[in-house]
């Protein structure tokens, strides 16, 4: 097939084109580059199945006469990061929803098979644990902009359901919990790859609050995994699947265990929120996934530990410091 990855510069859409590649498809991975990077997407310029086009995915003609080459899009292009979204409220609520809308139209008016890239954020604060894909969203109040990105991402998921059901729209939603891994930006306050870069120099690791939330991280390779598993199974289409990790693990005692196996000398230092974040902030105090859905439809399971996350990030920073 050859498929369409808006936001294929970033994070995880530089990941997926290269397994999407070396399953025998093609790509075309659009990205701002706002983002993104030139960098992540190096090593598969030239080659004869990806085609890298920069531009917008908020280009409406753009966006259909792309669509209008492949097979089907998956749609990992976002605004992302509690940080970025305090700081760009306005920006990123516009990307993370007209931007969706602009590719599900195009998909849903041209046939093409989709998959929507959602997130844990969307259950807010639920404190029932683990969540499942039918747990309630449990958010704050409107007047805090930090929720601004869970409410853009459960109107796309919304916009999905309503071309499925007017269009017939063949798409499928996985909702990324803490997808960590080599090539991850710690600029918008992404955790692991801030603690790990911040250890390998000995500098201080800055904890955000008091350090007991707790988080459950998926290595980006697992993640990329699930997302091909869902997308080529007819039986996953229409549903939702939550996509994350194992090991539960608090913000305090992941940053011990970052210092443990990097052997760095650094000093755990606490920040408040109201230092840290722009006005507008509220913490998840814990986000657990329920994976059993995705577990029993497709037979996917997370493969890496979390030492082995860290080990990993450690690499490739140290290999490109």
């Amino acid at each position: 097939m050859k498929l369409l990855i808006t936001g294929g510069a970033g994070f995880i859409g530089s990941h997926l084109s290269s397994r999407l590649i070396e399953m025998g498809h093609s790509v075309i991975a659009l990205d701002d580059l706002s983002t993104g990077s030139a960098q992540n997407i190096a090593g598969l310029i030239g080659n004869p199945s990806f085609e890298f086009v920069k531009g917008s995915m908020l280009d409406e003609s753009l966006i259909r006469e792309l669509m209008h080459q492949v097979d089907g899009c998956m749609h990992l292009g976002a605004a992302l990061g509690v940080q970025r979204i305090l700081e760009r409220p306005y920006e990123s609520l516009v990307a993370n929803t007209h931007g969706s809308e602009i590719a599900i139209k195009a998909a849903a008016e041209l046939g093409k098979r989709f998959f929507l890239a959602s997130t844990s954020e969307l259950y807010g604060k639920n404190p029932i644990q683990p969540l499942t894909e039918e747990s309630d969203r449990v958010i704050g109040s409107p007047q805090l902009v930090r929720w601004a990105y869970s409410e853009a991402k459960a109107i796309d998921e919304s916009i999905v359901q309503m071309f499925h059901m007017s269009h017939a729209l063949k798409f499928v939603t996985g909702r990324f919990f803490n997808t960590v891994g080599p090539r991850q930006s710690g600029a918008y306050g992404m955790v692991l790859p801030r603690f790990v870069s911040a250890a390998i120099k000995n500098e201080p690791i800055t904890i955000y609050g008091d350090g007991s939330q707790s988080r459950v991280f998926c290595h980006v390779s697992d993640a990329v995994n699930a997302v091909v598993n869902i997308f080529f199974d007819d039986k996953a289409l229409g549903n939702a699947f939550n996509i994350g990790g194992e090991e539960e693990i608090s913000i305090t005692d992941l940053a011990k265990r970052v210092i443990a196996l990097t052997s760095s000398r650094s000093k755990i230092e606490y920040l408040p929120y109201s230092k840290a974040y722009p006005a507008g902030f509220e913490e998840t105090m814990r986000r657990v996934p329920n994976t059993s859905k995705i577990r029993s439809m497709t037979g996917w399971k997370s493969e890496f530990s979390l030492d082995e996350i860290i080990k990993d990030i450690e690499k490739f920073i140290r290999s490109n410091s």
